[in-house]
C-alpha cells in the first residue's frame, strides 16, 4: 500500500494531536547516534526503531524554518511516540546511520 494512505495535516499541532490519539504518546529527542524516549529514559539505536510516518511543515514566515514530525515505534520496547526536528539540522552532527534512517522518510 505504501504511504498513499498517510494522512495530510495542515499544522504541526493538528498532526501531534491526531498521532497522539493513534497511540504515539511518548516524546523522543534526537541524539547523536540514537533517539531518546524522554519518559522512559531509554535510548534507541537506529536498528531498534521504525519511522512509521514523517510529516514536514514549512515555517509560516520563513520557509527555511521547517520542522519534520516523525511518528516512531519500537516493537522491542513497546513504545510509540513523536520526534519533532528542524529540517536539516541533523546533517552535520549525527552519525551517518542516524542521518540515513531519518532521510529515507522525507526525501
Amino acid at each position: 500500500m505504501g504511504t498513499t494512505n498517510m494522512k495530510t495535516y495542515n499544522t504541526l499541532s493538528e498532526a501531534v494531536n491526531d498521532l497522539s490519539k493513534r497511540g504515539y504518546t511518548y516524546n523522543f529527542n534526537l541524539k547523536k547516534d540514537c533517539v531518546e524516549c524522554v519518559e522512559k529514559k531509554i535510548d534507541l539505536r537506529p536498528d531498534e526503531f521504525e519511522i512509521d510516518e514523517a510529516h514536514r511543515f514549512e515555517g509560516m514566515t520563513d520557509p527555511g524554518d521547517s520542522n519534520i514530525l516523525y511518528a516512531i515505534s519500537s516493537h522491542n520496547h513497546k513504545l510509540k511516540g513523536l520526534l519533532v526536528n528542524a529540517y536539516g539540522v541533523y546533517a552535520d552532527t549525527h552519525t551517518s546511520e542516524m542521518v540515513a534512517k531519518l532521510k529515507i522518510h522525507h526525501s
